[in-house]
């Protein structure tokens, strides 16, 4: 049974990593900030036992991938290809069982990774940790049967919303493992940091979340914005409607046009009011409307909110750039400067600007991520990094694809 407590305490022993973290300097380059790491705590990392505790001198974390033939499944695995301490010896894909992973994804055709198998057939007890990258409602059973010593980010829905009862209204399915939801931490990286460093299980949020809440979250704590009238106009690649044949998704139903679906009743709708409501410590509604793009990926979530009394749009600015000043996934852009999604193309970014809107006290705000990578794996892996007590930021520096 391998440990990763061999690797924490191999390189990274006697709390130098975190006294390394301590003395490492943000600096600017242009608009782009370099940053090794952006681990919040000062406390030294806990060793990390698995199994029966007993740790030997390997340094990779064993990781299974479940549900590895969709698209969050396959950003898990290139990503994971740049990670020097993690290595894939488990994934599933129960109708692509007994199938190579370069027979499902052509361009993973060079790395040296395990065959597929069914759930049913999987062995977790040649894994450390788990990436859950399968449907919602499939998830809940499989997890709960998990062996209690993994750690686990789930990238479904199951484990998001905190109301059960709130799940099976929106998901119209029961919950099936409600301790599981107990024990469940919501993973907005940069805002649940924390939290996540002790977690067992976290959910991954979802893409329009990730987008919405980054911006928003920040303003509604320092009440800088009111929480009424906000309106959010959210944009996805068509592969946040995930790899399933479906009708709606064919290239002549979604090419050379914008298709607005979920209206009023997205299921991304309460995940998104649940985080708000948290941030502004009372209930808080929003209108939110998504539509798919002629393109594979990116997402951008145009935000029009008001502005409380007296605060500018330069003082929405100035609190996002301080509050994320020491992020180096969320980046604030200057002056008028639009984010635009192939800017973030394939990489785990955050960009984001605030504009003044016509309507006096009213402003804009722009958020653009990969609803791939930093609304989904990209920031599943960092939760992961952070939940093993190591620097968030690996296997996550490629810089985004342009053109």
């Amino acid at each position: 049974m391998s440990s990763f407590a061999a690797l924490s305490s191999s390189h990274f022993s006697g709390g130098q990593l975190w006294k390394y973290q301590d003395e490492l300097k943000v600096s600017k380059v242009g608009k782009l900030r370099i940053r090794a790491t952006s681990m919040a705590s000062s406390s030294p990392p806990q060793s990390l036992q698995f199994g029966d505790g007993k740790a030997n001198k390997l340094d990779k974390l064993r990781i299974g991938v479940l549900g590895a033939s969709g698209y969050t499944g396959s950003e898990i695995i290139r990503l994971l290809r740049n990670h020097p301490h993690f290595q894939i010896t488990l994934m599933t894909a129960d109708r692509k069982a007994g199938q190579t992973i370069e027979s499902v994804f052509p361009h993973l055709v060079t790395q040296d990774l395990p065959n597929l198998v069914a759930v049913k057939d999987a062995d977790f007890s040649a894994v450390d940790a788990v990436f859950c990258c399968l449907p919602h409602g499939t998830t809940q059973e499989i997890i709960k049967s998990l062996p209690t010593n993994l750690k686990i980010v789930d990238l479904s829905a199951d484990f998001r919303l905190q109301d059960i009862a709130e799940y099976e209204e929106w998901y119209g399915l029961p919950h099936k493992a409600t301790a599981l939801q107990k024990e469940a931490v919501y993973g907005l990286t940069e805002i649940s940091r924390k939290e996540i460093q002790s977690a067992r299980l976290v959910a991954n949020p979802g893409c329009y979340p990730t987008s919405v809440q980054l911006p928003l979250i920040p303003l509604i704590k320092f009440s800088l914005i009111e929480v009424r009238n906000i309106i959010i106009d959210a944009k996805s690649g068509v592969s946040g409607a995930g790899r399933g044949a479906k009708e709606a998704n064919l290239y002549t139903e979604i090419a050379e046009g914008i298709h607005s679906y979920g209206i009023t009743r997205h299921r991304h709708v309460p995940e998104i009011e649940q985080g708000l409501s948290e941030a502004a410590n009372s209930k808080v509604t929003v209108s939110f409307t998504p539509h798919l793009m002629p393109m594979s990926r990116g997402m951008q979530s145009t935000i029009y909110v008001e502005m409380a009394p007296g605060v500018t749009t330069q003082d929405l600015k100035d609190h996002l750039g301080n509050y994320y000043e020491h992020e180096e996934f969320v980046v604030l852009l200057n002056n008028k400067e639009v984010p635009h999604t192939r800017h973030v193309r394939g990489s785990n970014y955050c960009l984001m600007n605030v504009f003044p809107d016509r309507i006096p006290g009213r402003a804009i705000i722009i958020s653009v991520i990969d609803n791939l990578v930093k609304g989904a794996s990209g920031q599943a892996l960092q939760n992961l990094n952070l939940m093993m007590g190591i620097p968030e930021n690996l296997g996550l520096s490629c810089l985004p694809l342009f053109p």
